[in-house]
């Protein structure tokens, strides 16, 4: 562990980062507002940029990036199948995808794959197969499905996605929207149980919400939803894209309950974050209502990304991954609610080694304390208002997590919070 953060290349001048920054300015679109760091490169849960300036990773690309930076068991799991096959199309088969499907749908106890590439790929998939599945087995007539979905979700930024969002930046400007989804509030089982109609084939839902701050739903929620979906003859479509893959100290969110959904969306950590790589898991009656033709993905399912893969459901086999998240993640709950009893910090949400943090706005908005962890070192990133999230690579070091709310306490002002 090493937390000198101030560390400079001698070949490099704080030039090197205005450069980049400008450029990118210039000539990329303006969909994102990152923090001006530039990163050159990265291993475990620490990034250095341009300058030689290290960082602590607090942000794990989104959950990409579960295992770490670097990771040498997937960096050599890459680089093996790079020098020998990296992409065929679904044309013809290749010798890692019958392993991939097979490995990853024994994780979920499911018996189908259908393998995409980023996460909003694969939750396009599942409305499709959720519309497939009402016409050929529920049989609702044809053009009336509808699938249920909650306030504040986030699944991706495609023209049909955003056509269920709530967020008002992800979703103007972008219509004709497409119809077809249902909107309830989220955690709320009486609005989802009213929303139902014979039409209603799917109930499509992050068992934790990421994007809108880490929202954990009401206990019960999911086990009601379940409940429910079984009861009226309607799929349950759990977005684990986020929540999955050792994030919360489970493989999957949904497991704090006990419940199995029927469709999984998997993304993110399933690339390990060396190659996108999601999937849509179920069972043969869900995903066996596809036919030759009807869907597909030039690179979903390609040697290199089932390669990858297959190193990160072994990683997950044996659960070493899951309990380092539960352990640490008790921790990290454990100090951050010790600032909510300083008053620096109104809530804080989340499991496992994730958490969503309510800064009090007289403190400084999400953005401020962001850039103000970025001088220190850290990089977090800030969503709503106020709110930023924390949810480091699952291989962070007790130390240097500790380390990195050292610099949270310091940035709040609450250097005397007991126990700190």
């Amino acid at each position: 562990m090493s937390t000198d953060v101030t560390t400079t290349d001698s070949a490099t001048t704080p030039a090197a980062t205005a450069a980049a920054l400008a450029s990118a300015e210039a000539h990329s679109a303006h969909n994102y507002h990152p923090l001006p760091v530039v990163v050159a490169e990265a291993e475990g849960a620490w990034m250095t940029d341009v300058e030689g300036r290290r960082y602590l990773d607090m942000l794990a690309g989104y959950s990409a990036l579960n295992f770490g930076h670097g990771n040498r068991r997937l960096i050599d799991a890459a680089k093996a199948q790079l020098e020998r096959v990296t992409l065929t199309s679904r044309a013809f088969h290749h010798d890692r995808f019958a392993a991939f499907c097979a490995e990853l749908a024994e994780l979920c106890g499911k018996e189908m794959v259908l393998p995409m590439n980023t996460g909003a790929e694969a939750v396009e998939t599942a409305v499709k197969t959720a519309r497939k599945w009402g016409y050929r087995v529920k049989g609702v007539p044809d053009g009336q499905a509808r699938i249920i979905v909650a306030s504040d979700n986030f699944h991706g930024r495609t023209t049909t996605i955003v056509s269920f969002s709530t967020d008002p930046e992800a979703r103007a400007d972008y219509g004709p929207y497409t119809p077809g989804f249902d909107i309830v509030p989220y955690g709320d089982l009486a609005a989802l149980e009213a929303a139902m109609t014979d039409e209603t084939v799917a109930v499509l839902l992050e068992p934790i919400q990421g994007e809108a701050g880490v929202l954990v739903p009401p206990p019960g929620y999911l086990t009601g939803v379940r409940e429910l979906t079984r009861e009226r003859n309607v799929l349950f479509i759990a977005d684990e894209i986020q929540s999955g893959l050792g994030r919360t100290g489970r493989t999957f969110a949904c497991e704090h309950e006990g419940v199995v959904p029927d469709v999984y969306v998997l993304g993110k950590a399933l690339g390990g974050g060396v190659v996108p790589v999601s999937a849509v898991v179920a069972s043969a009656d869900v995903l066996g209502v596809f036919k030759p033709g009807e869907h597909g993905s030039t690179f979903g399912g390609n040697p290199l990304a089932c390669a990858v893969a297959l190193e990160v459901i072994a990683m997950l086999r044996g659960g070493e991954y899951q309990q380092r998240a539960d352990e640490l993640g008790e921790h990290l709950h454990h100090e951050l609610n010790l600032l909510v009893g300083e008053g620096a910090v109104r809530a804080v949400r989340g499991r496992g080694l994730w958490a969503g943090v309510d800064i009090d706005p007289a403190l400084g908005t999400g953005r401020e304390i962001s850039e103000k962890l970025m001088e220190r070192g850290v990089l977090v990133k800030d969503t709503h208002g106020s709110t930023i999230r924390i949810a480091p690579p699952l291989v962070i070091s007790k130390e240097d997590l500790d380390w990195g709310l050292e610099q949270l306490r310091d940035v709040l002002g609450a250097r005397d919070v007991p126990g700190a």
